[in-house]
């Protein structure tokens, strides 16, 4: 018996990933990203204006 081990032991900690040099296809891409949160956001201020969304919805045929 070896006393209290019971449970999840931690594991050993990872040493730091060093920084990479950024190219420019990273640069990019990070560009691209923070251009489409830019947007999101944009449609989420129009959405929460309150508004019709765009065309479409149910559509009623005129029969009773």
């Amino acid at each position: 018996m070896s006393g209290r081990e019971g449970g999840k032991k931690k594991p050993l900690k990872q040493p730091k990933k060093d920084s990479k040099d950024i190219d420019d296809d990273d640069m990019a891409f990070k560009q691209k990203q923070k251009e489409q949160q830019k947007a999101l956001e944009a449609a989420k201020e129009k959405a929460a204006k309150g508004g019709p969304l765009g065309t479409g919805g149910i559509k009623k045929s005129g029969k009773k």
